[in-house]
């Protein structure tokens, strides 16, 4: 990776320009630009086992295994534009998978293995993908799927052996070069705010996805970089696979599950130095008794996904020696708002902001009634000026025109991302909720982010979720689902306790009426909180109560 010094605000533009004419040429290949131009004896990736043991996979690995896989693919009969999935955990052969479907020039549909059949068959019908690559243990999610299947285990009568594919001699093909225009992948939503809706990421978007590597993340090309997001997800495919590709550098891929113990050895052993994850992570390893090693060597450390909560840096400063740094994107943009890395352009960190526009990108706090643009310290929804964002990448969704309509202004100038934010004077920007998530209680807008905050600072919990219920006096009122630290008993005196600290750190107003104790907030696959979820949850529960405490 070349990272030169560019510590001016019309220097960073000048980069993205070349970032853009590099990555949205028409003569563009994705093979090239992520494989082929790299040397082949660098070392792509470490991989990591659930055991701890090491292995690694070089650039002229990567080259010379996925020519031959994408030489199988067309032998047997796809083409260049064909959608090709795969239901695959971080492995070698998800990585040669991955080279080689983009070496033939097709489009890959990233599948999350802890989806069920429903959720599979969904995105495999919307895609029109024919042929899914699958890890064995994932293949028996496809029976009686119309597809061809591609299992690493061995073959049968309904999968074929990736193994076997890889070492059959079939003609060599040539490197697909389809330009900036072509799509890359066709990934889906969450699903968090509706149905999941898919998303075409052209080869341009390349260069928005370096400008974060660059900018948002801070990469070195001496870093050991370490992305522990999933990539059935954007943030893992994006940055963390593509990422690596894109820029060379040195990275690891774990293929356990999540332990504090197996990160923390992990950050000792392979010297990361620069480690990017959700804020479930961070908070996870706040909460374990593992200790933490001595001689860990990061000097960056990301959060995207969901909010950073402030007692995370309060621990990771102690604890890993770095700050945290909240970071904001969408599957449909990519990252776009954040707390820069790169040196020439960092700033102090401030408790609850997730930065300010990443280079190439512009956004701003807009009315959610006419899109005028706000004041600062006015709630409104984020929004991306299209005008200005060269970086911008998405469309439309696919097949979606009415979902698509939603997302843009009828002039076309703003993405509007649905989410509400404030701004201050230095145009940092603070996230308040959802815009379906925001309180209204007595005349006051509150974002549930703001009281979640403060919760999660106190020393007995873990993690926390703030919804509001119907409330006849006021319209709605507070209440909250809180998961304790191990070994914390929950009582009247400790809800007391906690409604006070609420009302001491943010607003005597807008404390939780109801604390419910829970062992765990529920999720999506990708580790954000489903709080329609908690929602109902909680105002079944709070009904229930107040029927008897004879309130209704």
């Amino acid at each position: 990776m070349t990272v030169t010094n560019r510590g001016t605000a019309p220097a960073s533009l000048e980069r993205v320009k070349q970032l853009l004419g590099e990555y949205g040429a028409p003569e563009a290949s994705a093979s090239y630009l992520l494989c082929d131009r790299h040397p082949p004896e660098l070392t792509a990736y470490t991989l990591i086992a659930s055991d701890l043991t090491a292995s690694s996979i070089t650039y002229g690995e990567l080259r010379e295994e996925s020519e031959k896989l994408a030489a199988a693919f067309y032998a047997i009969g796809f083409r260049a534009g064909d959608r090709i999935a795969t239901l695959m955990g971080k492995s070698r052969s998800f990585l040669v998978t991955l080279q080689a479907i983009w070496r033939l020039g097709a489009v890959h549909v990233p599948l999350f293995t802890a989806f069920a059949p429903p959720a599979i068959e969904m995105r495999l019908e919307a895609s029109g993908s024919r042929l899914v690559v699958c890890d064995e243990d994932q293949r028996s999610k496809l029976q009686g799927f119309p597809c061809r299947v591609i299992t690493t285990g061995d073959t049968t009568s309904e999968a074929e052996s990736f193994r076997i594919l890889v070492e059959t001699n079939y003609p060599k093909i040539e490197r697909a070069t389809l330009g900036g225009n072509a799509p890359l992948i066709q990934i889906y939503t969450s699903g968090t705010t509706g149905t999941p809706k898919g998303v075409i990421v052209p080869q341009r978007a390349l260069a928005s996805f370096y400008a974060y590597m660059e900018f948002g993340l801070g990469l070195n090309p001496d870093d050991v970089f370490w992305n522990g997001a999933d990539p059935g997800w954007a943030y893992g495919l994006y940055y963390g696979v593509i990422g690596t590709f894109l820029t060379g550098v040195k990275s690891v891929m774990y293929q356990g599950n999540f332990s504090a113990e197996a990160t923390f050895y992990i950050f000792s052993k392979f010297k990361v130095t620069n480690f990017a994850a959700a804020p479930t992570v961070y908070r996870s390893l706040r909460a374990s008794s593992a200790p933490v090693p001595a001689g860990i060597s990061l000097r960056c450390a990301s959060s995207a996904g969901e909010p950073l909560t402030p007692e995370v840096n309060e621990w990771a400063s102690a604890n890993l020696g770095v700050e945290v740094h909240d970071h904001y994107g969408q599957t449909e943009t990519g990252m776009t708002i954040c707390n820069l890395q790169y040196t020439p352009l960092s700033r102090n960190l401030k408790d609850g902001s997730m930065g300010c526009e990443l280079p190439g990108w512009s956004a701003k706090v807009v009315s959610t009634e006419n899109l005028e643009a706000l004041d600062e310290g006015e709630l409104g929804c984020v929004a991306i000026d299209l005008h200005h964002s060269p970086l911008a990448w998405f469309d439309g969704y696919v097949n979606e025109p009415a979902k698509t309509a939603e997302k843009f202004s009828e002039d076309g100038r703003w993405y509007l991302t649905g989410d509400l934010a404030r701004t201050d004077s230095e145009g940092d920007f603070f996230f308040a909720s959802r815009d379906d998530d925001i309180i209204i209680m007595a005349g006051y807008r509150i974002g549930p982010f703001e009281i979640e905050s403060v919760l999660a600072s106190h020393p007995s919990i873990i993690e926390c979720a703030v919804v509001a219920v119907p409330d006849e006096i006021r319209g709605e009122v507070l209440v909250a689902a809180v998961v304790l630290r191990s070994g914390t008993p929950s009582s009247e005196s400790l809800t007391a306790t906690l409604q006070d600290w609420v009302k001491k750190k943010y607003a005597a107003h807008a404390y939780p009426r109801r604390i419910h104790y829970l062992e765990s907030l529920p999720k999506t696959p990708s580790g954000k909180v489903q709080r329609y979820v908690v929602r109902n949850q909680l105002a079944a529960q709070h009904y229930k109560e107040r029927q008897i405490a004879g309130e209704l």
